[in-house]
């Protein structure tokens, strides 16, 4: 049964989608059987994941949310053996409005995944930069949450909303949340420039008040990073000997890890 992990931070330019596609390449490369899932209608994990043409596909997160296909039917390979994608497109926008009347809607997405968890490890989840209806479905229907977290102040501060989301899912008493289980997996550190020296005193300040919840990687700013999108590949896979993949690899060792020693 797969680990559902959803990456998440409310705030946008962080690394979030960045992470969610390469953590789940770095597993893929690691033997393990990957689904991403692409929650935001940004639909940019989808853009960053050479999976084909999407036209081959029954639908896509939209279809699957309003129940117009099975989650199976929308699911695509990638060009890593182990890696799938289930995609979306700027159609999932409308799915927040659509949810309004449902019975149960925070956990549409969890009902959705449910046929799929079976047959994968790990099912990372690319989440809305925003705490809408969205970002609660992925939070009800994940086991951890990944914070990417810029090492800039304005950051920092952002972390109090998306941690009192995540309390919320959980809910105040064990079973008062639609995912009182939720637990959060770690923040893992993005865009780090080692020459600056702020980001050096934001990374302390960070594992001083978080302490072993900030993951050991730090995924170093990347010119090689950046341009990997533009190419529909990971990072891995446009350079695997550059630090970025290097960094990813690390994480996704890290989360295999914590898993083992769990």
């Amino acid at each position: 049964m797969a680990k559902i992990i959803a990456i998440t931070n409310q705030k946008g330019g962080v690394g979030k989608t960045t992470t969610a596609i390469n953590l789940a390449a770095a597993l893929a490369v690691l033997d393990r059987k990957v689904l991403l899932v692409d929650a935001d209608p940004q639909s940019n994990a989808s853009s960053g994941v050479d999976f084909g043409d999407p036209d081959a596909l029954k639908g896509k997160l939209y279809e699957v949310m309003t129940g117009a296909c099975k989650a199976s039917d929308a699911v695509a390979h990638s060009s890593i053996a182990t890696l799938d994608i289930l995609p979306t497109d700027i159609n999932l926008v409308a799915v927040e409005l659509e949810m309004l009347d449902e019975k149960n809607r925070e956990s549409i997405l969890k009902r959705a995944l449910a046929e799929l968890a079976p047959r994968y490890d790990y099912i990372i989840i690319d989440c809305a930069p925003s705490l809408g209806l969205l970002t609660v479905n992925a939070l009800t229907a994940a086991n951890s949450v990944i914070v990417p977290v810029q090492p800039e102040f304005y950051a920092l501060e952002g972390l109090n909303k998306l941690l009192q989301t995540i309390r919320l899912v959980q809910g105040v008493n064990p079973a008062s949340g639609p995912n009182p289980d939720l637990a959060i997996e770690g923040f893992v550190i993005t865009m780090y420039d080692g020459r600056t020296r702020m980001h050096s005193q934001v990374v302390e300040e960070l594992r001083d008040h978080f302490g072993d919840m900030v993951f050991n990687t730090v995924i170093a700013r990347s010119i090689r990073l950046s341009e990997a999108p533009s190419h529909g590949e990971p990072v891995i896979l446009y350079d695997p000997g550059c630090t970025s993949s290097v960094n990813y690899m690390n994480l996704a060792r890290e989360v295999i890890d914590r898993e083992t020693k769990a």
